[in-house]
């Protein structure tokens, strides 16, 4: 019998589903779908039924492009009991899109080694691969075993740091000061030519996705009162993802008026991250995106160093597309424009930030 896909009304239940799905991500829980809608964007879920059996979940999101056409996107998902199930899944979808649906990209939350990377599969039945809307190269860490196998299967580096701040009174953990994060987030989108959405979006975010059996948390890392470095957290069953962060300079003039020391605020900001993520018993922690390509004179580069120190389990998470109507090769090639012209917009350059 073939996958039949049922509409979804209640949050709880459906985060239930997409919590319990072996292949899952926090982007396929309610919340991230509610902030959505500050982009004008519609979230649609749907339960995965096989011969009686619940076999997935997915929230797809409808973008309209023009009049008359959208494309439907799932966001790290579908969550599922295994990829076998995609190209059916695929089939489904044919009944509940719309005349105006030309495409619909998926994002199987199936993580694969990057050494592995020649067997990152071509297709899944009529899905082909695509660029990704998320992060496609990412770093992940496993949180089993205890806190001093953690803290001693880190970089020498990122411990010898963490002990420095720890000396210099730096404090680090989950917070409720959306100002202090902003101000960090803001000023590290600034300095890095980055894009961000709009404010409500991120605190839209905030509020939804911690409904429903979800988590979404901020934790900031603090140097004598002034938040240094913090991130922003979204998480559903065993997973945790960094989505959205930063670190600032610490430009307070010490005793005497002297530039202040480095306090490794963004070391101490990771290291406690890595210890909540384990305190609220998630298996996975996501640190969200590297580069496809490095470059050391690039900001991403520095950021992917940071990273590198606290896990070296780099991974692909692949996107396929499924074209759902004939206009389909002409709306990938405008969404391509689209995003160099955007990119040449904010930083000049035509090359994605990742």
């Amino acid at each position: 019998m073939s996958i039949e896909l049922i509409p979804a009304t209640d949050p709880q239940a459906y985060n239930d589903v997409v919590a319990a799905m072996p292949l899952s991500s926090p982007l396929q829980g309610w919340g991230y779908g509610e902030a959505r809608r500050v982009l004008g964007q519609t979230p649609e879920r749907y339960l995965l039924r096989r011969s009686g059996e619940t076999v997935g979940a997915v929230q797809l999101i409808r973008k309209r492009l023009l009049p008359g056409f959208s494309t439907l996107y799932a966001p790290r998902g579908p969550a599922l009991l295994n990829t076998d199930l995609l190209p059916e899944f695929g089939q489904a979808v044919q009944a509940i899109r719309r005349a105006g649906d030309t495409l619909l990209k998926i994002e199987p939350p199936l993580a694969i080694p990057a050494d592995n990377s020649q067997e990152v599969p071509a297709a899944f039945g009529r899905f082909e691969r695509a660029a990704t809307e998320q992060p496609e190269h990412t770093i992940i860490r496993e949180l089993s075993g205890t806190e001093d196998a953690l803290f001693g299967s880190l970089h020498s580096m990122a411990r010898r740091n963490v002990r420095t701040a720890q000396k210099r009174g730096v404090h680090a953990g989950r917070d409720d000061d959306f100002e202090a994060f902003w101000e960090i987030f803001t000023a590290t989108n600034e300095r890095a030519k980055l894009g961000a959405f709009p404010r409500a979006y991120y605190e839209t975010m905030l509020r939804e996705g911690a409904k429903y059996g979800g988590d979404a948390y901020l934790i900031l890392s603090r140097h004598e009162g002034r938040a240094l470095a913090g991130g922003f957290f979204l998480a559903l069953g065993e997973h945790t993802c960094y989505l959205y962060g930063g670190s600032v300079r610490d430009d307070r003039p010490g005793e005497g008026g002297e530039a202040r020391k480095d306090v490794k605020a963004p070391d101490a900001f990771y290291w406690n991250a890595l210890l909540d993520a384990k305190a609220h018993g998630y298996r996975v922690f996501d640190f969200w995106g590297i580069p496809r390509e490095l470059d050391e004179s690039k900001h991403s580069f520095g950021v992917f160093k940071m990273k590198l120190k606290f896990s070296e389990d780099r991974v692909w998470f692949p996107a396929y597309d499924l074209p759902l109507n004939a206009a389909a090769p002409v709306i990938t090639k405008a969404l391509r424009w689209r995003k160099t012209q955007n990119n040449i917009r904010k930083r000049g350059s035509a090359e994605d930030v990742l």
